[in-house]
């Protein structure tokens, strides 16, 4: 862990000016850590070699209590991801974050790319670390299919599951975090100006792209919650956030918009301004999922990188969207509004059905698990929307 402040980020005491003295301690102790369970399994490995890695995929795959005399890295890992943060109902793993399957598959590959990637790749320390590490532009739309498959599998009833398909490969994630901060400081980056690569800012910064902006993004296009289901979701992720090794400080308080909100501020605050590479990432990024929609919304490749970039603009709001270099095309806003408004009311005229509800979550989480298994065939969260699987507001 570093001791000393990031230049590259806000101040110091202009953090505490705005947040207080105590907040602005916690986000400068957030950028100068990394994940200490995490790291210290990398260190296990370099010193150990394959026998410790291969220990750790067992382990990962069937469990601690799977491994004779494990390496004591490994063994604390294991044994703080197979547990359950304090408070959490263990039944909220049974359930998986039941509400976001109320919207099908489509919805959250827009909410995705260009709601939660878009996003992360506005903090410079990530765009930075991705140029430094060569995943800038190269590794876009690998990136783009295997987080797809990760959240797939994360949010499904019984993913996180020790053992389960999501806690594999959250798991999997944690650790490829740990190597890629390894390697960060083999290749220059630097960690003076940034902090710690993929610190607990940059961490809990994700996690309020996948749960905030990402539920904020389909709200904009017609595809809301409702205030009980938006806390099962945050309830939902915190698990996930104890399995990918972020602090709880962070991100425990948050059950709902308005906290997060209030987490996202800070976050922001001391993100620091736009790195050369944010908008590389994201032309990077638009024309990848653009490649991959040809094929599941049937949309010609230059039609999609429009779709996407407004759909950017709508998601992040005209700042950002500059920042990033995101195109305007108002009549395509202005129809992209007018659909949101009649998916709002087919939404809330299937909400006073409570049956017809469930019967959407249930074939939504059936379509999941199918591109899942169908996966050999191409990007899971890419695919086209099974045509025995109808989308529930269109039912």
């Amino acid at each position: 862990m570093s001791t000393s402040w990031p230049t590259g980020r806000v101040a110091a005491a202009d953090l505490a000016a705005r947040f207080g003295t105590e907040t602005a301690e916690l986000a400068g102790r957030a950028l100068r850590t990394g994940d200490p369970l995490a790291d210290a399994v990398v260190a296990e490995i370099r010193s150990g070699g394959r026998e410790v890695r291969a220990r750790l995929d067992l382990g990962i795959r069937h469990g601690l209590a799977s491994l004779d005399d494990p390496p004591p890295a490994v063994a604390a890992l294991l044994s703080s991801a197979e547990s359950l943060p304090a408070g959490t109902d263990p039944a909220l793993l049974d359930s998986g974050a039941r509400p976001t399957f109320t919207s099908p598959t489509p919805v959250h590959t827009l909410s995705l790319s260009a709601g939660a990637l878009l996003r992360t790749y506005v903090s410079p320390s990530i765009a930075v670390l991705l140029g430094t590490t060569g995943r800038l532009v190269e590794g876009a739309e690998r990136r783009l299919t295997d987080t797809g498959r990760w959240l797939l599998s994360a949010t499904l009833p019984g993913g996180l599951r020790p053992g389960g398909p999501g806690y594999i490969a959250t798991l999997q994630v944690r650790m490829l975090h740990a190597h890629m901060r390894e390697l960060a400081r083999t290749r220059g980056y630097d960690e003076a100006v940034h902090g710690v690569a993929i610190n607990q800012i940059d961490l809990a910064r994700t996690w309020l792209d996948f749960t905030l902006v990402s539920m904020r993004a389909e709200e904009t296009i017609g595809f809301g919650l409702t205030p009980a289901e938006v806390g099962e979701v945050y309830a939902y992720w915190h698990v996930l956030a104890h399995q990918l090794g972020i602090d709880p400080e962070l991100v425990g308080g948050v059950t709902g918009h308005a906290a997060a909100e209030r987490l996202d501020a800070l976050v922001t605050a001391v993100t620091g301004p736009l790195a050369p590479e944010s908008r590389r990432l994201a032309a990077a990024q638009v024309d990848a999922i653009a490649a991959l929609l040809v094929e599941s919304l049937r949309l010609p490749r230059p039609a999609g990188r429009v779709l996407l970039q407004v759909l950017g603009r709508r998601f992040h709001g005209p700042a950002t969207g500059d920042a990033l270099g995101l195109r305007r095309c108002a009549p395509l806003d202005a129809g992209i509004g007018a659909a949101a408004h009649v998916i709002r009311w087919r939404r809330a005229r299937m909400r006073r059905d409570p049956d017809a509800l469930e019967a959407a979550r249930v074939r939504n989480v059936a379509a999941t698990r199918a591109l899942l298994a169908d996966d050999a065939d191409g990007p899971a969260l890419f695919q086209s929307h099974r045509p025995d699987t109808p989308d529930p507001v269109h039912r």
